[in-house]
């Protein structure tokens, strides 16, 4: 899936497929609240709320216009 052109997931950018983002995800609230903040200030990302590490939203991914492939939590491309 590396580098490959796909349409955006037939979901809203503010939510993750459950495969990325359980929704029994016990930090499943505050993430999606960190996501939303970052997509309405139109940043890249956002701190995880757990880890501290940087995540890349949504809207960020879409804008970039493929699927690395990665598994990023927010992928846009996931339609599974």
């Amino acid at each position: 899936m590396s580098g490959e052109r796909r349409p955006l997931a037939g979901r809203p950018l503010t939510e993750p497929h459950p495969s990325r983002l359980p929704p029994e995800h016990p930090d499943r609230a505050l993430i999606l609240a960190a996501h939303a903040a970052a997509l309405a200030a139109g940043e890249a990302g956002y701190p995880d709320p757990a880890t501290g590490l940087f995540v890349l939203t949504a809207g960020f991914l879409a804008r970039r216009g493929t699927c690395c492939g990665r598994g990023c939590r927010h992928c846009p491309y996931v339609d599974d």
